[in-house]
């Protein structure tokens, strides 16, 4: 076979994975981000002033919240159940030391210190975990798509063919429910509030950058001849055209429906969209093709997985918006947010009850086809992994309360409760220079250029598959070459966030 026939098959009729390992792996990057928060309270405490050092906050950045995941979907992924237990079990010691040195008239009896936290106050106008969230999708995706093309990358995280779970599956949906979570409809935007004609205008202006990176992508893969997995979008669609497209239907369903019912809009989509699928010939049309022998003649033949897995991704992205809008309902507390974070849970366990019920009844999860159960899948992962840096921002804000001065980048500020004024004051305690700390941050970093990082992670990934023969690659040789390649991406944003540049015009 040629290289791009070799390369084709090496990630074409995979299964995927457990739910459980899923759900184990997706842990490790709160955990991650409470080690590097603890580190730097830590340091504060021994040195009594933040970590100011461009160069080693990057570098700490890197190795804490960037290396770990690398090595986890590589060498250190026979033992990924263990990882989560073992990074715990070291932020558990870092607390330990902070909260016996810390200094000696901050010392109060444990109880009132959790009283007074659940009585703490944080910024309602800026949730970290939706930042960090979007981040981390971004940043998993972006080593994913170049550390499955190595032997090392276990094939079972690899995109399955038809059906099952396999940790890529989820990127695409967990960038449409990221996505939406700050869409202009839940963010109040002023312009929403004026004509639907004139918002539904905006939208279209706002996605031409994902149209032309997807007739980008399209061309440069045709012309040097890249291999492509077909079954994921077809032959001419990508990535790109899906995350536009469903953003302009969600915008005129927004427009046509009250936002507050776009939970009813979601389910109505997917169940009526699997009903179809169960009952109509369509889903032997995506398996299989019009022939039933997976003819790829005309343009809906040669697209039909990423034309008509529009419908699920549709109903994830209004599912996303109404927890969107539940979100950023004034939780001005941290008892609030405890509330919030017991309600969350809650849902996530109805989510997979009923994802259990839709694959004993409907059909097994496929991101193939996008239907019910893998919409249910997604939005049940992507909720429990905010939740879980949800419970990160609080630990942070317990620890950085236990420590005055002490602050975290990323993280909640604590602000002074509400005055019974009219307008209500929250002017942030001294805690810190937080707001200085901003720019050392690699999660700020790449969280200004999003779409610039996404989109250089793939033109690396493809200049690596081009130069390297990434089959047959050695184990220290891949871990290398990831490494770089990550650390490349990541020192591009840093410089750019350093000089407060944001390349989007649009």
């Amino acid at each position: 076979m040629s290289q791009k026939h070799l390369k084709e098959a090496f990630i074409s009729n995979l299964n995927g994975t457990s739910l459980l390992e899923i759900s184990l792996g997706l842990s490790l990057a709160p955990l991650c981000l409470l080690c590097r928060g603890l580190l730097l309270i830590l340091y504060y405490l021994h040195y009594g002033k933040p970590l100011s050092s461009r160069k080693y906050s990057l570098l700490l950045d890197f190795l804490v919240l960037v290396s770990p995941l690398l090595f986890s979907c590589t060498v250190l992924s026979p033992i990924v159940y263990f990882m989560p237990t073992i990074t715990a079990a070291f932020c558990a010691a870092i607390f330990c030391q902070i909260y016996s040195q810390r200094k000696h008239e901050t010392r109060v009896p444990f109880r009132q210190i959790v009283r007074d936290f659940q009585k703490t106050y944080l910024d309602p106008e800026y949730i970290p975990a939706i930042t960090v969230f979007r981040v981390y999708v971004n940043v998993l995706t972006s080593i994913s798509i170049l550390a499955v093309d190595f032997p090392q990358y276990p094939r079972r995280y690899a995109k399955v063919e038809t059906y099952g779970t396999g940790i890529m599956d989820l990127g695409v949906g967990a960038f449409t429910f990221g996505n939406a979570l700050v869409c202009p409809e839940v963010r109040q935007k002023s312009y929403v509030t004026q004509p639907k004609f004139f918002s539904l205008a905006r939208q279209f202006f706002s996605v031409w950058p994902l149209i032309f990176l997807g007739v980008g992508r399209l061309l440069s893969v045709k012309s040097i001849e890249y291999h492509e997995h077909t079954s994921e979008y077809g032959v001419h669609w990508n990535f790109f055209f899906t995350l536009a497209f469903v953003r302009l239907a969600a915008s005129l369903l927004l427009a046509v429906f009250p936002k507050n019912n776009s939970w009813i809009v979601a389910i109505n989509l997917a169940v009526l969209y699997q009903l179809i699928l169960n009952t109509t010939s369509l889903k032997m049309f995506i398996l299989h093709g019009s022939n039933g022998r997976d003819t790829r003649v005309g343009f809906l033949n040669a697209n039909r997985e990423g034309l008509l897995s529009l419908f699920g991704y549709l109903a994830i992205y209004m599912a996303s918006v109404q927890v969107g809008l539940w979100l950023l309902k004034c939780r001005n507390s941290v008892k609030g947010w405890i509330e919030a974070v017991c309600f969350s849970l809650l849902a996530v366990l109805v989510l997979f009850v009923f994802l259990h019920v839709s694959q004993t009844y409907a059909d097994p999860v496929s991101r193939r086809m996008a239907n019910l159960s893998y919409c249910i899948w997604v939005l049940a992962h992507c909720l429990m992994f905010f939740i879980c840096f949800v419970v990160t921002d609080l630990m942070l804000v317990f620890t950085k309360l236990l420590v005055k001065g002490s602050s975290v980048p990323c993280c909640w500020n604590v602000v002074k409760p509400p005055s019974t004024s009219k307008e209500r004051e929250r002017e942030a305690l001294p805690i810190g220079r937080e707001g200085k700390l901003s720019h050392i941050c690699l999660i700020s970093a790449i969280n200004k250029n999003q779409l610039l990082f996404f989109l250089l992670a793939n033109v690396m990934t493809g200049t690596v598959n081009i130069l390297i023969d990434t089959i047959h690659s050695k184990t220290a040789f891949t871990l290398c070459i990831l490494h770089l390649y990550m650390f490349f991406n990541c020192l591009i944003m840093y410089i750019l966030h350093a000089k407060n540049i944001v390349l989007k015009f649009w």
